[in-house]
């Protein structure tokens, strides 16, 4: 029966693995589209700025290159990591704090020699950010925030999400017991296993007003 049950949990983690990874896929597709988009109308903004100062009209250059860099102030907000599959779940991420009204501060690199798989990665940051989201939520937009942090710490790779949240929440096991009662953090029990596969380190601590997870990977 053990073995049955532990058949049907590989099966369902490899199909949520596998839909994960053609989400990626498109979110990948959807950045890369935005800015091949944006290059491919450079020719035509520098037509129209051409014709502008041919007759005289610096005034409505200036304001179209000040919209220009508005323009690309957006693409250039893009996050690039290094890895284009956890290039694509942060930034799918960081747009969807964003349509929620969530500030967020982030800065991200993974270097090259970093041998933790594409899967693992972005189902740790994707887990993280969705507690982060769902956390923000919950509050007045005054008080929201996202803080995320990717980079090396001695021979890790160390990946630290803060985030806005509501009163201290207890822990229990590897999930946090919310003021309304209801377990909170099964997207945790999944970091933590995965940190636990690579024989690394995760951290979580709740506090009022706010919540931290780190997590370390050896490189």
């Amino acid at each position: 029966m053990s073995r049955l049950f532990g058949r049907w949990i590989d099966r369902r983690i490899e199909a949520y693995q596998t839909d994960l990874m053609q989400k990626y896929c498109d979110e990948v597709e959807s950045m890369y589209t935005k800015m091949r988009g944006w290059r491919h109308d450079y020719h035509n903004h520098i037509q129209a700025m051409q014709a502008s100062m041919a007759l005289g009209r610096y005034e409505e250059v200036k304001e179209y290159l000040r919209l220009l860099n508005d323009d690309l102030t957006t693409v250039d907000t893009v996050v690039k990591t290094g890895r284009v599959m956890v290039d694509a779940i942060l930034n799918g991420k960081l747009s969807l704090a964003a349509r929620h009204e969530i500030p967020v501060n982030a800065k991200a690199k993974i270097p090259a020699d970093c041998r933790v798989s594409d899967v693992d990665l972005c189902v740790v940051i994707g887990n993280l950010l969705d507690n982060a989201i769902e956390e923000n939520r919950k509050l007045e937009a005054s008080k929201r925030f996202i803080r995320v942090y990717i980079g090396t710490k001695n021979t890790y790779l160390y990946i630290a999400v803060t985030n806005a949240a509501g009163r201290r929440q207890e822990k229990t096991g590897a999930r946090f017991l919310s003021s309304k009662g209801s377990m909170h953090g099964f997207g945790l029990s999944r970091v933590e296993g995965i940190v636990k596969k690579q024989e690394g380190v995760f951290t979580a601590d709740s506090e009022d007003g706010g919540f931290t997870a780190e997590v370390l990977l050896p490189l």
